[in-house]
């Protein structure tokens, strides 16, 4: 039984989903919107907005909490510095997922994840 087992393994093992993972989120932040497969972007989403919870207070814990789970030093300074502030009313919530029509290749389904 799959109870409480809710995470997308993408075919791939622990340590590359986290480097999946941290590389969109890398993306997201440096770009403001990505292209990606309706899938990731919706294992995306609660990855990201934990971040942006954290960066809005900013404090050396939540650096460092940051840096450690995005690794880049540009994309941790951009979402406090930029993209937590503008959301310092907001309860939840700053992404938005849009679909798109399935890649010619092979059907999958595509979505645009970017802020709100």
């Amino acid at each position: 039984m799959r109870h409480h087992s809710n995470v997308r393994k993408f075919g791939r093992e622990k340590n590359q989903r986290h480097a999946l993972m941290r590389s969109l989120a890398r993306n997201l932040i440096r770009h403001g919107q990505i292209e990606t497969t309706a899938a990731k972007a919706k294992e995306l989403r609660p990855y990201v907005e934990k971040l942006v919870t954290k960066a809005k207070s900013d404090t050396v814990a939540s650096r460092r909490l940051i840096q450690s789970r995005v690794m880049g030093v540009a994309e941790t300074q951009k979402l406090i510095a930029e993209i937590a502030p503008k959301y310092a009313t907001r309860a939840g919530g700053y992404t938005r997922i849009i679909k798109l029509p399935n890649r010619e290749l092979d059907g999958s389904a595509m979505a645009l994840i970017e802020f709100v």
